[in-house]
């Protein structure tokens, strides 16, 4: 099926067409609608036009991201935090959706998970230097702080 050439020169379908796909941030919407060399003042109307049909919100967004990287066991606390402002969300909006996300989903379930699903037969206490170094590693890479990691094995 072939694009008409007016909507792949219209901000506004291009930006529908973007978050079809899934829901984006602010500034990852404008980094990609940027590329297709639309000046700022159209983008800030387009940008405008998605926040006022709900189309793009950087709360809902900071959210998901949050809840989907904790549910998936993909990061926790500073990895979060580093990746949602990686995609352009503030601070303080980073801070309270991972508040929230883990409130809900709480850090100690997603180790527990990744634990019994990455490393099923893991003793602690049996384990060589070298499987404890690799499975502390992996959580460490996820944002887990060591003194956790060492109290969630220790406790197994």
């Amino acid at each position: 099926m072939e694009r008409s050439k007016s909507s792949a020169s219209d901000p506004f379908a291009r930006a529908l067409r973007i978050l079809t796909r899934r829901d984006h941030s602010e500034a990852e919407l404008r980094t990609k609608l940027e590329r297709f060399g639309f000046s700022a003042s159209v983008l800030d109307e387009v940008i405008e036009r998605c926040y006022r049909y709900n189309y793009l919100d950087d709360r809902r967004f900071a959210l998901a991201r949050s809840r989907e990287m904790l549910r998936t066991g993909r990061g926790v606390g500073t990895k979060i935090l580093f990746d949602l402002r990686r995609r352009g969300i503030g601070e303080s909006l980073a801070r309270e959706a991972l508040q929230i996300a883990s409130e809900e989903i709480g850090p100690h379930e997603v180790f527990q998970r990744q634990l019994e699903r990455r490393f099923a037969t893991f003793d602690y206490a049996t384990a060589s230097d070298k499987e404890r170094r690799r499975v502390v590693n992996y959580f460490q890479r996820r944002g887990f702080h060591l003194a956790r990691i060492f109290t969630l094995l220790k406790k197994e």
